[in-house]
Protein backbone atom coordinates (compact mmCIF):
# COMPACT_ATOMS: atom_id res chain seq x y z
CA UNK A 1 0.00 0.00 0.00
CA UNK A 2 3.16 2.47 0.98
CA UNK A 3 3.99 1.57 -2.52
CA UNK A 4 1.03 2.31 -4.49
CA UNK A 5 0.75 5.85 -2.35
CA UNK A 6 4.91 6.42 -3.34
CA UNK A 7 4.24 5.99 -6.90
CA UNK A 8 1.07 8.15 -6.63
CA UNK A 9 2.35 10.78 -4.98
CA UNK A 10 5.51 10.40 -7.50
CA UNK A 11 3.38 10.46 -10.41
CA UNK A 12 1.30 13.72 -9.06
CA UNK A 13 4.56 15.61 -8.44
CA UNK A 14 5.78 14.77 -12.16
CA UNK A 15 2.46 16.15 -13.30
CA UNK A 16 2.72 19.32 -11.44
CA UNK A 17 6.30 19.82 -12.76
CA UNK A 18 5.49 19.33 -16.03
CA UNK A 19 2.83 21.64 -15.86
CA UNK A 20 5.31 24.34 -14.38
CA UNK A 21 8.05 24.03 -16.79
CA UNK A 22 4.97 23.82 -19.75
CA UNK A 23 5.71 27.26 -22.04
CA UNK A 24 3.24 29.69 -21.93
CA UNK A 25 0.65 30.22 -24.97
CA UNK A 26 3.19 32.41 -26.99
CA UNK A 27 -0.06 34.16 -28.49
CA UNK A 28 -1.62 35.15 -25.82
CA UNK A 29 1.28 36.78 -24.25
CA UNK A 30 1.32 38.85 -27.55
CA UNK A 31 -1.49 39.58 -27.95
CA UNK A 32 -1.36 41.12 -24.37
CA UNK A 33 0.92 43.87 -25.43
CA UNK A 34 -2.15 45.13 -27.77
CA UNK A 35 -3.17 48.04 -24.75
CA UNK A 36 -5.90 50.63 -25.90
CA UNK A 37 -3.63 53.61 -24.77
CA UNK A 38 -0.68 52.83 -27.02
CA UNK A 39 -3.25 52.66 -30.06
CA UNK A 40 -5.15 55.55 -29.54
CA UNK A 41 -1.42 57.38 -29.16
CA UNK A 42 -0.40 55.78 -32.57
CA UNK A 43 -3.89 57.10 -34.22
CA UNK A 44 -3.40 60.68 -32.54
CA UNK A 45 0.36 60.38 -33.78
CA UNK A 46 -1.46 60.17 -37.56
CA UNK A 47 -3.96 62.70 -37.42
CA UNK A 48 -1.09 65.63 -36.59
CA UNK A 49 -0.82 65.51 -40.88
CA UNK A 50 -4.95 66.27 -41.28
CA UNK A 51 -6.29 63.73 -43.73
CA UNK A 52 -3.49 62.78 -45.37
CA UNK A 53 -4.26 63.18 -48.64
CA UNK A 54 -2.18 61.65 -51.50
CA UNK A 55 -0.22 64.06 -53.49
CA UNK A 56 0.49 66.53 -50.52
CA UNK A 57 3.50 67.41 -48.46
CA UNK A 58 1.23 66.45 -45.72
CA UNK A 59 0.56 62.85 -46.75
CA UNK A 60 4.97 62.98 -47.27
CA UNK A 61 5.33 63.86 -44.12
CA UNK A 62 3.41 61.25 -42.90
CA UNK A 63 5.11 58.84 -44.98
CA UNK A 64 8.32 59.91 -42.98
CA UNK A 65 6.60 59.56 -39.45
CA UNK A 66 5.53 56.24 -40.00
CA UNK A 67 8.63 55.00 -41.06
CA UNK A 68 10.73 56.70 -38.06
CA UNK A 69 8.17 54.94 -35.69
CA UNK A 70 8.32 51.51 -37.70
CA UNK A 71 12.16 51.63 -37.45
CA UNK A 72 11.78 52.81 -34.18
CA UNK A 73 9.80 49.70 -33.16
CA UNK A 74 12.94 47.33 -34.29
CA UNK A 75 11.03 47.03 -37.70
CA UNK A 76 14.42 49.07 -39.23
CA UNK A 77 14.53 47.29 -42.64
CA UNK A 78 11.91 49.71 -43.84
CA UNK A 79 11.43 49.96 -47.80
CA UNK A 80 9.34 52.53 -50.23
CA UNK A 81 8.27 51.61 -53.57
CA UNK A 82 7.70 54.07 -55.94
CA UNK A 83 5.21 54.47 -58.26
CA UNK A 84 3.64 57.61 -60.82
CA UNK A 85 0.26 58.54 -60.13
CA UNK A 86 -2.01 60.77 -62.65
CA UNK A 87 -4.37 63.55 -60.67
CA UNK A 88 -6.63 64.86 -63.75
CA UNK A 89 -7.76 68.43 -63.50
CA UNK A 90 -11.12 69.63 -62.73
CA UNK A 91 -13.53 69.09 -64.92
CA UNK A 92 -11.08 66.32 -66.85
CA UNK A 93 -12.39 62.31 -66.53
CA UNK A 94 -11.30 60.38 -64.05
CA UNK A 95 -9.39 56.87 -64.93
CA UNK A 96 -11.61 54.16 -65.43
CA UNK A 97 -12.04 51.59 -62.47
CA UNK A 98 -12.99 47.96 -63.36
CA UNK A 99 -16.52 46.98 -62.87
CA UNK A 100 -17.81 46.34 -59.97
CA UNK A 101 -19.59 42.80 -58.79
CA UNK A 102 -23.54 42.78 -59.46
CA UNK A 103 -25.97 42.21 -56.59
CA UNK A 104 -28.46 38.86 -57.25
CA UNK A 105 -30.23 40.03 -54.18
CA UNK A 106 -34.03 40.39 -54.00
CA UNK A 107 -34.29 42.72 -50.54
CA UNK A 108 -33.42 45.84 -51.64
CA UNK A 109 -31.51 47.89 -54.30
CA UNK A 110 -27.58 46.63 -54.99
CA UNK A 111 -24.71 47.30 -53.05
CA UNK A 112 -21.23 47.64 -54.16
CA UNK A 113 -18.95 43.78 -54.27
CA UNK A 114 -21.90 41.89 -54.72
CA UNK A 115 -24.41 43.09 -51.49
CA UNK A 116 -27.34 43.85 -51.06
CA UNK A 117 -28.56 47.19 -49.19
CA UNK A 118 -31.13 45.75 -46.49
CA UNK A 119 -33.21 48.35 -43.76
CA UNK A 120 -32.87 52.05 -43.04
CA UNK A 121 -30.26 54.01 -45.53
CA UNK A 122 -28.57 57.28 -45.17
CA UNK A 123 -26.82 58.94 -48.36
CA UNK A 124 -22.92 58.51 -48.48
CA UNK A 125 -20.15 61.00 -50.23
CA UNK A 126 -17.00 62.14 -49.74
CA UNK A 127 -16.82 65.94 -48.61
CA UNK A 128 -15.03 68.37 -50.99
CA UNK A 129 -15.96 71.71 -49.51
CA UNK A 130 -13.29 72.94 -46.83
CA UNK A 131 -15.37 75.22 -45.35
CA UNK A 132 -17.51 72.27 -43.87
CA UNK A 133 -14.91 71.82 -41.52
CA UNK A 134 -15.63 74.40 -38.39
CA UNK A 135 -12.16 74.25 -36.85
CA UNK A 136 -9.68 76.24 -38.49
CA UNK A 137 -6.52 74.94 -37.80
CA UNK A 138 -7.56 71.78 -39.16
CA UNK A 139 -8.95 73.31 -42.06
CA UNK A 140 -5.89 75.34 -42.93
CA UNK A 141 -3.59 72.40 -42.45
CA UNK A 142 -5.56 70.18 -45.10
CA UNK A 143 -5.76 72.90 -47.59
CA UNK A 144 -3.10 72.20 -49.95
CA UNK A 145 -4.69 69.77 -52.74
CA UNK A 146 -3.28 67.26 -54.86
CA UNK A 147 -1.24 68.88 -57.57
CA UNK A 148 -3.03 68.54 -61.32
CA UNK A 149 -0.56 65.84 -63.39
CA UNK A 150 1.75 63.32 -63.19
CA UNK A 151 3.74 62.79 -59.82
CA UNK A 152 5.74 60.46 -57.73
CA UNK A 153 4.00 58.80 -54.78
CA UNK A 154 5.07 56.09 -52.78
CA UNK A 155 4.01 53.20 -49.85
CA UNK A 156 6.41 52.24 -46.92
CA UNK A 157 6.69 49.05 -45.28
CA UNK A 158 9.26 46.96 -43.33
CA UNK A 159 9.23 43.38 -43.34
CA UNK A 160 9.46 40.89 -40.55
CA UNK A 161 12.19 38.18 -41.51
CA UNK A 162 11.49 34.70 -40.70
CA UNK A 163 13.67 32.31 -39.11
CA UNK A 164 12.99 29.01 -40.75
CA UNK A 165 11.17 30.41 -44.25
CA UNK A 166 11.85 33.50 -45.12
CA UNK A 167 11.03 32.97 -48.39
CA UNK A 168 7.33 32.94 -48.01
CA UNK A 169 5.47 35.36 -46.02
CA UNK A 170 2.09 37.08 -45.19
CA UNK A 171 1.02 40.72 -45.83
CA UNK A 172 -0.11 42.77 -42.88
CA UNK A 173 -1.75 45.73 -44.38
CA UNK A 174 -3.78 49.67 -44.16
CA UNK A 175 -3.84 52.44 -46.38
CA UNK A 176 -2.45 56.00 -44.89
CA UNK A 177 -3.73 57.88 -47.38
CA UNK A 178 -7.36 60.01 -46.27
CA UNK A 179 -9.78 62.65 -47.71
CA UNK A 180 -13.13 64.74 -46.65
CA UNK A 181 -11.35 67.92 -45.03
CA UNK A 182 -10.95 65.78 -41.55
CA UNK A 183 -8.43 63.70 -39.56
CA UNK A 184 -8.78 60.82 -41.34
CA UNK A 185 -8.98 58.96 -37.59
CA UNK A 186 -10.85 56.38 -38.61
CA UNK A 187 -10.31 56.01 -41.91
CA UNK A 188 -7.86 54.72 -41.66
CA UNK A 189 -6.09 56.42 -39.16
CA UNK A 190 -7.41 53.38 -37.54
CA UNK A 191 -6.30 50.77 -39.16
CA UNK A 192 -2.81 52.07 -40.09
CA UNK A 193 -2.36 52.31 -35.79
CA UNK A 194 -3.58 48.98 -36.63
CA UNK A 195 -0.74 47.58 -38.64
CA UNK A 196 2.13 49.71 -36.84
CA UNK A 197 1.15 48.19 -33.44
CA UNK A 198 1.68 44.80 -34.97
CA UNK A 199 4.85 45.70 -36.47
CA UNK A 200 5.94 46.99 -33.48
CA UNK A 201 5.41 43.76 -31.12
CA UNK A 202 6.31 41.48 -33.75
CA UNK A 203 9.94 42.98 -33.91
CA UNK A 204 10.01 42.97 -29.68
CA UNK A 205 13.31 41.32 -28.59
CA UNK A 206 12.84 37.34 -28.75
CA UNK A 207 10.02 36.89 -31.12
CA UNK A 208 10.35 34.52 -33.76
CA UNK A 209 8.44 33.60 -36.36
CA UNK A 210 9.12 31.11 -39.13
CA UNK A 211 7.77 32.92 -42.09
CA UNK A 212 8.15 36.30 -43.13
CA UNK A 213 5.90 38.87 -42.24
CA UNK A 214 5.15 41.97 -44.26
CA UNK A 215 3.86 45.51 -42.50
CA UNK A 216 2.80 47.90 -45.42
CA UNK A 217 1.28 51.26 -45.45
CA UNK A 218 -0.47 51.75 -48.88
CA UNK A 219 -1.06 55.44 -50.35
CA UNK A 220 -3.39 55.97 -52.78
CA UNK A 221 -5.97 54.09 -51.82
CA UNK A 222 -8.77 56.37 -51.59
CA UNK A 223 -8.20 57.30 -55.71
CA UNK A 224 -8.68 54.11 -56.62
CA UNK A 225 -6.18 51.54 -54.78
CA UNK A 226 -3.90 52.45 -56.60
CA UNK A 227 -0.36 52.13 -54.22
CA UNK A 228 -1.62 48.32 -53.70
CA UNK A 229 -2.38 47.83 -57.33
CA UNK A 230 1.29 49.22 -57.98
CA UNK A 231 3.03 47.15 -55.58
CA UNK A 232 1.20 43.97 -57.40
CA UNK A 233 2.62 45.06 -60.77
CA UNK A 234 6.04 45.54 -59.95
CA UNK A 235 6.20 42.68 -57.29
CA UNK A 236 4.52 39.75 -58.35
CA UNK A 237 7.10 38.14 -60.73
CA UNK A 238 9.76 38.85 -58.05
CA UNK A 239 7.84 35.90 -55.17
CA UNK A 240 10.10 33.53 -53.95
CA UNK A 241 13.35 34.44 -55.97
CA UNK A 242 16.92 33.76 -53.82
CA UNK A 243 18.63 37.55 -54.62
CA UNK A 244 21.67 37.42 -54.21
CA UNK A 245 21.94 33.90 -55.16
CA UNK A 246 22.84 32.07 -52.48
CA UNK A 247 22.44 34.54 -50.26
CA UNK A 248 19.64 33.64 -47.99
CA UNK A 249 17.62 36.72 -48.87
CA UNK A 250 14.44 37.73 -50.62
CA UNK A 251 13.59 40.46 -51.33
CA UNK A 252 9.87 39.30 -52.24
CA UNK A 253 9.05 36.37 -50.54
CA UNK A 254 6.48 34.59 -51.69
CA UNK A 255 2.81 35.42 -50.98
CA UNK A 256 0.64 33.30 -48.73
CA UNK A 257 -2.19 35.06 -47.50
CA UNK A 258 -2.87 38.68 -47.89
CA UNK A 259 -4.76 40.77 -44.85
CA UNK A 260 -5.90 44.40 -45.39
CA UNK A 261 -7.45 46.67 -42.47
CA UNK A 262 -9.96 49.65 -43.39
CA UNK A 263 -11.55 51.92 -40.39
CA UNK A 264 -11.97 49.96 -37.60
CA UNK A 265 -13.60 51.55 -35.29
CA UNK A 266 -17.22 52.53 -35.67
CA UNK A 267 -19.85 50.04 -35.49
CA UNK A 268 -22.53 52.26 -33.88
CA UNK A 269 -25.27 49.98 -36.19
CA UNK A 270 -28.16 50.88 -38.63
CA UNK A 271 -29.36 54.38 -39.17
CA UNK A 272 -32.38 54.69 -36.71
CA UNK A 273 -35.31 57.34 -37.07
CA UNK A 274 -35.81 60.52 -35.63
CA UNK A 275 -38.06 63.69 -35.76
CA UNK A 276 -36.36 67.18 -36.32
CA UNK A 277 -37.38 70.07 -35.46
CA UNK A 278 -39.73 70.53 -38.19
CA UNK A 279 -41.62 67.37 -37.68
CA UNK A 280 -40.12 65.43 -40.61
CA UNK A 281 -38.43 61.70 -40.02
CA UNK A 282 -34.85 61.65 -40.70
CA UNK A 283 -32.47 58.53 -40.38
CA UNK A 284 -29.26 59.07 -37.62
CA UNK A 285 -26.59 56.60 -36.24
CA UNK A 286 -26.73 55.88 -32.98
CA UNK A 287 -24.66 57.96 -30.93
CA UNK A 288 -22.54 54.71 -28.92
CA UNK A 289 -20.86 51.87 -29.92
CA UNK A 290 -23.80 48.84 -30.00
CA UNK A 291 -23.13 45.68 -27.71
CA UNK A 292 -23.11 43.83 -30.30
CA UNK A 293 -20.67 45.55 -32.66
CA UNK A 294 -18.28 43.22 -34.24
CA UNK A 295 -14.85 42.78 -36.47
CA UNK A 296 -16.06 41.84 -39.94
CA UNK A 297 -13.77 39.86 -41.56
CA UNK A 298 -14.89 39.65 -45.46
CA UNK A 299 -13.32 37.62 -48.64
CA UNK A 300 -14.74 37.96 -52.10
CA UNK A 301 -16.56 34.72 -53.37
CA UNK A 302 -16.63 35.23 -57.12
CA UNK A 303 -12.16 35.75 -56.84
CA UNK A 304 -9.99 33.57 -58.40
CA UNK A 305 -8.85 32.59 -54.49
CA UNK A 306 -11.89 32.57 -53.01
CA UNK A 307 -11.92 29.36 -51.19
CA UNK A 308 -8.05 29.73 -50.02
CA UNK A 309 -9.74 33.44 -48.97
CA UNK A 310 -12.67 32.18 -47.17
CA UNK A 311 -10.54 29.51 -45.26
CA UNK A 312 -7.81 32.47 -44.22
CA UNK A 313 -11.36 34.47 -43.18
CA UNK A 314 -12.33 31.60 -40.70
CA UNK A 315 -9.31 31.18 -39.35
CA UNK A 316 -9.20 34.49 -38.60
CA UNK A 317 -12.93 34.28 -37.17
CA UNK A 318 -11.84 31.20 -35.14
CA UNK A 319 -8.31 33.41 -33.78
CA UNK A 320 -10.77 36.16 -32.62
CA UNK A 321 -12.97 33.53 -30.93
CA UNK A 322 -10.09 32.31 -28.93
CA UNK A 323 -7.92 35.68 -28.03
CA UNK A 324 -10.03 38.73 -28.91
CA UNK A 325 -11.39 40.35 -25.30
CA UNK A 326 -14.24 42.23 -25.97
CA UNK A 327 -15.93 42.16 -29.39
CA UNK A 328 -16.89 39.08 -31.75
CA UNK A 329 -15.79 38.64 -35.40
CA UNK A 330 -18.14 38.03 -38.11
CA UNK A 331 -17.06 36.72 -42.00
CA UNK A 332 -18.31 38.05 -45.26
CA UNK A 333 -18.22 37.30 -48.76
CA UNK A 334 -18.71 40.71 -50.31
CA UNK A 335 -14.78 42.17 -49.72
CA UNK A 336 -14.75 45.40 -52.45
CA UNK A 337 -13.11 48.52 -52.34
CA UNK A 338 -9.99 48.02 -50.70
CA UNK A 339 -6.41 47.10 -51.11
CA UNK A 340 -6.62 43.61 -51.14
CA UNK A 341 -8.75 43.44 -54.08
CA UNK A 342 -5.56 43.53 -56.69
CA UNK A 343 -4.32 40.36 -54.90
CA UNK A 344 -7.68 38.43 -54.37
CA UNK A 345 -7.02 36.67 -57.51
CA UNK A 346 -3.07 35.57 -56.81
CA UNK A 347 -3.63 34.88 -53.19
CA UNK A 348 -6.07 34.33 -50.32
CA UNK A 349 -7.01 37.97 -49.42
CA UNK A 350 -9.93 39.04 -46.93
CA UNK A 351 -10.14 42.51 -45.43
CA UNK A 352 -11.15 43.71 -42.00
CA UNK A 353 -13.49 46.55 -41.19
CA UNK A 354 -15.75 47.82 -38.69
CA UNK A 355 -18.83 46.91 -40.94
CA UNK A 356 -19.24 45.18 -44.11
CA UNK A 357 -17.83 47.32 -46.75
CA UNK A 358 -21.00 47.00 -49.64
CA UNK A 359 -24.24 46.64 -47.31
CA UNK A 360 -23.72 48.48 -44.44
CA UNK A 361 -20.82 51.21 -45.17
CA UNK A 362 -22.55 51.65 -48.36
CA UNK A 363 -25.90 52.41 -46.53
CA UNK A 364 -24.78 54.88 -44.21
CA UNK A 365 -23.66 53.04 -41.18
CA UNK A 366 -21.22 55.65 -40.39
CA UNK A 367 -21.96 59.10 -41.23
CA UNK A 368 -17.69 60.46 -40.63
CA UNK A 369 -17.14 58.16 -43.57
CA UNK A 370 -14.76 61.11 -45.70
CA UNK A 371 -16.73 63.63 -44.02
CA UNK A 372 -15.15 66.42 -41.23
CA UNK A 373 -16.53 64.80 -38.79
CA UNK A 374 -13.74 62.04 -39.19
CA UNK A 375 -11.12 63.45 -36.24
CA UNK A 376 -10.00 61.69 -33.22
CA UNK A 377 -12.14 64.13 -30.33
CA UNK A 378 -15.45 61.94 -31.97
CA UNK A 379 -14.34 58.82 -30.98
CA UNK A 380 -15.08 57.46 -27.80
CA UNK A 381 -12.62 54.47 -26.01
CA UNK A 382 -15.98 52.19 -27.00
CA UNK A 383 -14.88 53.12 -30.08
CA UNK A 384 -11.22 52.67 -30.03
CA UNK A 385 -11.40 49.04 -28.37
CA UNK A 386 -13.40 47.69 -31.33
CA UNK A 387 -10.09 48.52 -33.34
CA UNK A 388 -7.80 47.03 -30.58
CA UNK A 389 -10.10 43.94 -31.14
CA UNK A 390 -9.40 43.89 -34.53
CA UNK A 391 -5.94 44.21 -33.90
CA UNK A 392 -6.13 41.60 -31.34
CA UNK A 393 -7.63 39.58 -34.28
CA UNK A 394 -5.00 39.63 -36.56
CA UNK A 395 -2.44 39.70 -34.53
CA UNK A 396 -3.49 36.37 -33.16
CA UNK A 397 -4.17 34.90 -36.41
CA UNK A 398 -0.87 36.03 -38.15
CA UNK A 399 1.30 34.64 -35.33
CA UNK A 400 -0.48 31.11 -36.25
CA UNK A 401 -0.46 30.97 -39.13
CA UNK A 402 3.62 32.37 -39.50
CA UNK A 403 4.65 30.46 -36.34
CA UNK A 404 5.61 32.49 -33.47
CA UNK A 405 7.68 31.64 -30.56
CA UNK A 406 9.25 33.27 -28.16
CA UNK A 407 12.81 32.92 -27.23
CA UNK A 408 13.82 33.49 -23.94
Amino acid sequence: MKAVLGLSLALALTAQTACAQAPADPIAALVKQLELDKYKATIKGLTQFGDRRQGTARNRQALDWIEAQLKSYGCSNTERLQYQFTQPAPGEPAPKRAPGIASGGAGGPPGQGGSTLFGNRIPTGVNTDPLRQPDERLRALNAEQTPVGTSLRENVYCTKVGSTHPEEMYLVSAHMDGIGFGEAANDDGSGTALVMELARIFSMPGVETDRSIRFVLWNNEETGLNGAAAYVEQRKDLQGIESPKGSGKYPEPKWLGMIQHDMMMYDHGMPVPKVDADGKTIYVSPPEQRLEADVNIEYQSVSKQADGSARLAWAFRAANDKYATHYPAAVGFHMTNTDSTPFMDLVPSISLRENERGQQIGAGWNPNWHQPTDVYANYSDKDFLLGLNAAQTTLAGVAQLAGVRLKK
